[in-house]
């Protein structure tokens, strides 16, 4: 039996992939969590082989949710299952620990087989996501590989529009953390104006202009 932890901030959306897992004879929803904090709860009092993980959490970091997860747990299986389409994102999750990543227009039977396959300790993505994810690999750092996922989860927020006080606030860091964490980001991509880390963003794919 496949133990799995759903870590989502939209409670509809948990009762459905709670539905359509514990419909299967090998694998049970054991918990389920909105945010990392809660999640990391859960892992304490459950034991839990796979983890379903949401990007885009409303009050908090579905990267730093997996690294957090990860450190608790060393051995959880991570499967990320998100809107986000982007290679850029998915080899952030991997770098955070995530095994696999799936977008959420996969098919159901998709995600299903994907929770089977991490739970085995194998890498899985979306078609959308694996060439780019095997290109940029290939080709060795693109500019976001640069980044740690923590980095990149400030610029994501920073080039959404949010001010330095919401960006501390979401990802439970300070606003000195977050200003230094800009600067180090500005320099890493060559970048000193606010305009050129949008531009930059926006060329691959993380917001559009």
């Amino acid at each position: 039996m496949i133990h799995v932890l759903l870590l989502d901030d939209h409670a509809v959306v948990r009762a459905g992939y709670r539905q359509l897992i514990d419909a299967e004879p090998d694998m049970s929803v054991v918990a389920e969590a909105s945010g990392s904090a809660q999640a990391c709860e859960a892992l304490r009092q459950h034991v839990v082989d796979v983890a379903v993980v949401d990007l885009s959490l409303k009050d908090d970091s579905g990267l730093e949710a997996v690294r957090r997860m990860r450190a608790r747990v060393p051995g959880l299986k991570v499967l990320v299952f998100t809107m986000h389409a982007h290679s850029g994102y998915a080899l952030q999750a991997l770098r955070a620990g995530a095994l696999g990543y799936l977008t959420k227009d996969s098919d159901p039977a998709r995600m299903l087989d994907a929770v089977r396959e991490v739970a085995q300790g194998r890498r899985v993505f979306s078609a959308e996501v694996m060439h780019g994810v095997l290109g940029e690999t290939a080709e060795g750092r693109g500019p976001l590989a640069q980044l740690t996922p923590r980095e990149f989860e400030v610029l994501r927020l920073a080039v959404e529009g949010q001010a330095i006080r919401s960006i501390a606030a979401s990802l439970k860091l300070s606003e000195k953390t977050v200003f230094n964490t800009m600067s180090l980001i500005r320099r890493k991509l060559d970048a000193p104006s606010d305009f050129q880390l949008l531009r930059i963003a926006a060329r691959y794919g993380l917001v559009q202009l």
